[in-house]
């Protein structure tokens, strides 16, 4: 079930011995769809690094994760399919071209990605993402530049911002979409969906 607003989250425990241990968002993704593609379920995945890990307070001790120290959350997943095609997300969703000019949109289960807070209200666990969609003029992309490590580029009147577990936006032209940090493909309709509380991780 999603968190709830006040609700305590997560629970001590280390990961077990059929855990897998990831440094990036990126390495979580591949194990997630490997193993969704294979029809087989997802292992407990501990995060010794990536923007989910940092989003969760993790520290980034692969010697902490597997004792009682550490902290066993269960997290969103995000599906899309990428003009019919489906993919799977774990830390964010990037559409856009070279700069951020033009048309660009942004899906976040995370608050970051890498330096940049792109979902200063993301969270992992409340069933939800954060869509940021619009486009900014070339002096508003580097005023928000300035302002995006601390996540005070939203509220943007050229941005639009919502957040839901569903979403599906046709773009005006087909856009290089990230997942998890990895280029997969150009697309042009994209349908974004939130699986609540579909991983477990610990940090």
């Amino acid at each position: 079930m999603p968190i709830q607003r006040g609700e305590d989250w997560g629970e001590p425990g280390g990961l077990g011995p059929d855990g897998v241990l990831v440094s990036s968002d990126d390495q979580a993704r591949t194990l997630i769809e490997e193993a969704r593609r294979s029809n087989q379920p997802v292992p407990d995945i501990g995060l010794v690094g990536g923007d989910l890990c940092r989003t969760l307070g993790g520290r980034g001790r692969a010697d902490a994760i597997r004792s009682p120290d550490a902290w066993r959350f269960a997290v969103d997943l995000g599906a899309v399919l990428l003009d019919g095609r489906l993919f799977w997300f774990c830390a964010h969703l990037v559409a856009r071209r070279r700069g951020w000019a033009g048309e660009a949109l942004v899906a976040m289960n995370a608050a970051w990605r890498g330096s940049w807070r792109l979902g200063p209200q993301a969270h992992p666990g409340d069933g939800l993402l954060d869509i940021s969609h619009g486009r900014l003029s070339a002096g508003d992309r580097l005023r928000a530049r300035r302002r995006v490590r601390t996540g005070d580029h939203l509220p943007h009147p050229q941005i639009r911002v919502r957040r839901t577990s569903a979403f599906q936006v046709d773009l005006e032209q087909p856009l290089l979409v990230e997942l998890d940090g990895r280029p997969v493909q150009r697309a042009t309709t994209l349908s974004i969906r939130v699986e609540p509380a579909a991983l477990t991780v610990v940090v």
